[in-house]
């Protein structure tokens, strides 16, 4: 009788719960639901931990903001999860393990349909965090990403100013270079006009170079000593 209890599928209709063991009520969602919004909004403000929420620690975490009460008196669908890591049980086949749980279930006193209710609530729990906890990593994706293409953006428009100053002062070092350049021929052709008239002041000299301002002066320097 008692293996033809544990071997129960989806399909199969559970026994109603105990008065003293858990079930997800109605309200449970809502509270879990406003528990993680409430640390969402914690971390939008800066308020939180690190990251797009804070995260449940624990299990226990979980069960307790999804409102599955764990009674202190009365077994629980983990308490039978624990048993069967009993060493005792190591070495016994499944068939084995089953019929020493379901004697010691038995002798407790533990419905099992009680059991089973507790463990679809907590697993209801555990769905119901993991949904919640993937909405707001996609939400905390999502502002990133906004984030990161209005860093984009921002770098895009700081890095078009820089390269247009870059350019501007190109631009200008290459204006100076032109005007200099400008006045450096003006320069020859100012220092060839004094040339030509200092040479018309002086005798004139044979040889190359005679004619430069540098030899010119050097005439003048001679003829007045």
């Amino acid at each position: 009788m008692f293996k033809r209890m544990f071997q129960f599928s989806p399909e199969n209709e559970i026994p109603k719960p105990s008065r003293n063991l858990s079930a997800v009520h109605p309200s449970s969602v809502v509270r879990l639901s406003s528990a993680v919004q409430r640390e969402s909004e914690k971390d939008s403000n800066g308020n939180g931990a690190a990251g797009p929420s804070k995260v449940l620690e624990s299990f226990e975490e979980v069960y307790a903001t999804a409102g599955v009460q764990t009674p202190e008196k009365t077994y629980t669908i983990l308490k039978v999860a624990e048993m069967l890591q009993n060493k005792h049980l190591a070495d016994m086949t499944p068939d084995g393990k089953r019929n020493s749980l379901m004697m010691a279930l038995e002798a407790a006193g533990v419905e099992i349909g009680a059991l089973l209710q507790d463990a679809v609530a907590r697993n209801r729990a555990l769905d119901e965090y993991e949904e919640k906890r993937q909405e707001q990593i996609k939400t905390f994706e999502a502002a990133k990403a906004d984030e990161n293409n209005k860093l984009h953006a921002e770098m895009e428009r700081l890095t078009s100013q820089y390269i247009a100053r870059i350019q501007a002062n190109s631009d200008q070092v290459a204006h100076e270079q032109d005007n200099f350049r400008a006045w450096q021929k003006r320069k020859q052709q100012e220092t060839q006009r004094i040339t030509e008239a200092a040479t018309v002041c002086v005798p004139q000299g044979n040889g190359p170079g005679a004619n430069s301002l540098t030899a010119v002066l050097e005439r003048v320097t001679v003829s007045r000593r």
